[in-house]
């Protein structure tokens, strides 16, 4: 190679780094990809948080829901909290996987800020949510009738969210369901 053509060696890494960091910058951080979507709900038995009952992936099947992951240690979990009531209190079922948390503490945050879930099961040491791919809280799986994992919400759910993306996908399952 010559001397003339080596000094393009710099331009030319530059322009590929330069690249790859647009197309960074165009991915969406909330649209991380899920091997699970359209797969049946990981198989878990795991003590339910408020009753210590186990409940197993059966225990989610029959209606559409949410499995809303959720700790007492994450900032935007409670930034999300009085949306999920909200959205409890106006019918949508939403179940819980307290993730990696202290039991004590996450009863106690739930009876002082509401209990927006029909259950919420105790994944102390991360199974369900390794099984789930879960990079950290919150995140929300939709989970059809049967059991199936239709789509994936990464990060806060708030009325912006809900009312532009999620609420079609969750009235998607309800009407799949009625028919």
């Amino acid at each position: 190679m010559s001397s003339r053509l080596k000094l393009f060696v710099p331009l030319g890494l530059f322009v590929l780094l330069a690249v790859l960091l647009f197309r960074g910058l165009s991915l969406d951080p909330q649209e991380l990809p899920s091997a699970l979507i359209d797969k049946p709900l990981p198989g878990f038995k795991l003590p339910a948080l408020q009753t210590q009952e186990m409940l197993s992936d059966a225990d989610l099947v029959g209606k559409p829901a949410l499995l809303n992951v959720w700790a007492t240690w994450c900032i935007s979990c409670r930034v999300e909290h009085p949306y999920l009531q909200r959205l409890a209190d106006e019918g949508v079922l939403i179940y819980g996987l307290n993730y990696k948390d202290d039991s004590v503490a996450a009863r106690s945050w739930l009876d002082s800020l509401g209990d927006p879930y029909r259950a919420s099961v105790v994944d102390a040491d991360g199974t369900l949510g390794l099984d789930l791919g879960v990079y950290g809280a919150p995140e929300t799986y939709f989970i059809d009738a049967n059991g199936v994992i239709r789509y994936r919400h990464v990060g806060v759910i708030d009325e912006r969210i809900w009312t532009g993306r999620l609420k079609a996908v969750y009235d998607a399952l309800a009407a799949a369901t009625d028919s």
